[in-house]
C-alpha cells in the first residue's frame, strides 16, 4: 500500500512468506527492525545473493549450490536406489530418519488437476531418464498421502512399470506412540494395509 509506514509495508511483505501469518509476521517486524543493523543488513544481503546462488541439481533437481549436489556427488550413496520426493525439505526429512542410503528425486509438486497443475509441469521427465539408464533397480514414492500425493504416486508407477524396475511406496498410518483409540479410520486402516511380516 502506498501510505503505509515501514513496518506496516514490512509485516505485509512477510506474511507472503509461507507458514507466515499476521502475528509472526508483526513480532518478526518489530524484531529486524530492532536488531543490530548488521543483522539486517546481512538478512537482505543474503535473500538477494540466494536466487543467483542456487539452481537445481542436474542429476535429482534438488535445490542446491553445488551441481551435483553432494548427496548426487557422494559415491557411498546408493545410486541403485531413488527416493521420489515433492520437494526440496522433503529430502532433509528423510535425511533424519537415517534409514535411505541411495540418491533422490526432487517432483517440485504434486499433480492437482484443480490448480492446472498436470504431469508435465513436473520433474518427470528427468526421472524417466534416470531410470532409463539401467543404474535404477528401485523407486520409492514418498510423497505425502494426500490425494494429489497418492494420484502422483499412481502416475509415477503407471510411467515407470514398463520400465521394469521395481516401484514402492512408503507405508503410511499410526505414529510412534500413537493409540489405536484415537486414531481415524483412514489411518487405522493404511497401517493395516502396510502391516509387516514379524
Amino acid at each position: 500500500m502506498a501510505d503505509a509506514d515501514a513496518i506496516t509495508e514490512l509485516v505485509n511483505q512477510l506474511t507472503r512468506l509461507p507458514g507466515v501469518g499476521e502475528k509472526t509476521a508483526t513480532r518478526l517486524a518489530f524484531f529486524l527492525v530492532e536488531a543490530p543493523p548488521d543483522l539486517s543488513r546481512a538478512l537482505g544481503e543474503a535473500i538477494l545473493s540466494a536466487p543467483g546462488r542456487i539452481r537445481r541439481c542436474r542429476d535429482c533437481g534438488t535445490l542446491t549450490e553445488r551441481d551435483p549436489c553432494r548427496i548426487c556427488a557422494n559415491p557411498s550413496r546408493d545410486g541403485g536406489t531413488v527416493c521420489v520426493v515433492e520437494a526440496t525439505p522433503d529430502i532433509a526429512a528423510v535425511e533424519r530418519t537415517a534409514e535411505f542410503g541411495g540418491v533422490y528425486h526432487v517432483l517440485h509438486g504434486l499433480i492437482r488437476p484443480l490448480d492446472g497443475v498436470g504431469p508435465d509441469d513436473l520433474n518427470l521427465a528427468s526421472l524417466l531418464r534416470r531410470v532409463s539408464s539401467g543404474v535404477v533397480r528401485e523407486v520409492i514414492v514418498a510423497t505425502n498421502p494426500s490425494v494429489e500425493g497418492e494420484a502422483t504416486a499412481m502416475y509415477i508407477r503407471g510411467l515407470l512399470g514398463p520400465q521394469g524396475v521395481r516401484v514402492s511406496r512408503i507405508a503410511s498410518g499410526l505414529p510412534v506412540g500413537g493409540e489405536l483409540e484415537y486414531a481415524d479410520r483412514a489411518t487405522l486402516g493404511r497401517a493395516i494395509a502396510a502391516r509387516v511380516v514379524l
